[in-house]
């Protein structure tokens, strides 16, 4: 039996949607029953992250993750996973609400970071202007010995996120995404993460000659592996007997 995760969603809502049929699509399958098992809370009202952390006068999304995760593991969630990079700052206060294993992103990202660029190496971060205020990923890439690089340009990051969770993935957008990825190129920053969800619609706008790589790929790639590694489990003694 595959183990079932659960899915904090909503931030956004199309992310999450995104990552769903990612994980639908990176397990062949030859009937229903072939699927990974998912419990989603598509749940759009989380407080804003941006407004909390860049403006200091929203409400503190931690409260309502911790409740969404609780609400996950009583449905017979036995992991859990969030397809959205910012909301990662509040993951102590999933973990600490529920007591099962928590896919981070971030740390499962910059591990992916550090296989690509190794020691020393500069890392792209894509992202929305609170990732870097709050230095989500800087902690963990200066313990592999990495060094982050974010564009100069946040204004425009931050109108195109805007513009994404309104439903424009169009041209704007992914010139914003582009010129931030070429600028983090020009500064020595091959390696580069998409590393906000809305801009995981629009991935494919990276720049030419970078080793561009979505967090949210290597997320479903997590939830593959834990989901198929009790199968993987069982079959073993199967085998051994055979």
């Amino acid at each position: 039996m595959m183990r079932r995760v659960g899915i904090l969603g909503g931030m956004g809502p199309q992310a999450t949607i995104l990552l769903m049929q990612k994980v639908l699509d990176c397990v062949p399958a030859a009937d229903d029953a072939d699927h990974i098992p998912l419990i989603v809370d598509q749940n759009p009202q989380v407080p804003s992250r941006i407004r909390h952390l860049l403006d200091g006068d929203g409400e503190d999304p931690g409260l309502v993750l911790a409740d969404m995760a609780r609400r996950l593991v009583a449905g017979g969630a036995v992991a859990l996973a969030m397809p959205c990079n910012t909301a990662h700052h509040y993951t102590a206060a999933i973990t600490s609400a529920v007591p099962v294993p928590f896919l981070n992103m971030v740390a499962l990202s910059v591990a992916e970071a550090a296989k690509r660029a190794g020691a020393g190496g500069r890392v792209g971060i894509l992202a929305s202007p609170a990732v870097r205020k709050i230095g989500l990923f800087d902690a963990p890439l200066a313990a592999r010995k990495l060094v982050p690089v974010y564009s100069s340009d946040e204004a425009a990051l931050l109108t195109a996120i805007r513009r994404i969770k309104a439903g424009d993935a169009g041209p704007q957008p992914r010139r914003a995404l582009a010129a931030a990825s070429e600028e983090v190129l020009q500064q020595g920053a091959r390696v580069q993460m998409i590393a906000c969800t809305e801009f995981s619609l629009i991935a494919d706008a990276a720049a030419a000659g970078s080793d561009a790589f979505d967090t949210l790929d290597v997320l479903v790639g997590a939830i593959r592996d834990f989901a198929l590694a009790a199968e993987r489990t069982e079959e073993q003694p199967r085998k051994g007997f055979g």
